[in-house]
């Protein structure tokens, strides 16, 4: 994807996420079924708008999900992902109508590949074109954008998204989830290097990822 020009996020050494250009902001809660797997996104709170957010990348402000500086207490931020694209991380598992892209380290455990059967049987087992439209859900929902279907000519199915940022909170797991950024805003390290520019992403903001600053699931492992 090309970067847009306009809006960024850049990570501050061991400090907050420094939104800019209008980005909107909001919170979605993660709808899960009785089983506990996800089935949707139900917007809970809509922020004003602002041109600059200092977002809390620590995980202990008290004004979350803005910084109030709890950094300052000693918050090691260091970036430890690389700059490997999506299709460099991605391996590609063949199924019988489609086929999928799965970028295993960026999972975020948001669980939409649990809905209706597991991505991965579907993708294996099935060719009809229920099974097919399931998968290309689960896979639009993915927020970290882990999951991506391929058709068999080799185009690659990613959902339109708007540029914004959603503070994911999953209830059914009692955590607050990461940031989701979508719509391919660029990102941007400490030293002021971007990241490969993608259309999913989800930035941790308990400040326990071992893969900052993208979400490795450590909101739900403690």
């Amino acid at each position: 994807m090309e970067a847009n020009n306009k809006k960024k996020i850049k990570i501050l050494k061991n400090g907050p996420y420094e939104a800019t250009g209008d980005i909107p902001l909001n919170q979605l809660d993660i709808v899960p079924d009785n089983k506990g797997a996800s089935v949707g996104y139900k917007e809970s709170h809509h922020y004003p708008m602002q041109d600059k957010y200092y977002l809390c990348r620590c995980g202990k402000s008290e004004n979350k999900p803005f910084c109030d500086e709890s950094h300052l207490s000693g918050f090691d931020g260091t970036e430890t992902a690389g700059h490997r694209t999506y299709e460099e991380m991605a391996e590609l598992i063949e199924g019988k109508a489609i086929d999928l892209m799965d970028a295993e380290e960026l999972c975020a455990a948001a669980r939409f590949c649990d809905t209706k059967g597991s991505t991965w049987n579907l993708v294996e087992e099935n060719a009809d074109p229920e099974s097919i439209e399931i998968i290309k859900e689960q896979c639009a929902d993915c927020p970290s954008g882990r999951l991506t279907p391929k058709t068999k000519d080799g185009k690659i199915i990613e959902p339109e998204l708007a540029e914004s940022i959603s503070l994911l909170e999953d209830k059914a797991m009692g955590v607050h989830g990461p940031l989701w950024i979508k719509g391919g805003i660029p990102i941007e390290d400490k030293n002021g290097k971007i990241y490969p520019v993608r259309n999913r992403v989800t930035l941790c903001r308990c400040g326990k990822s071992h893969n900052k600053p993208f979400c490795d699931t450590h909101h739900i492992k403690g």
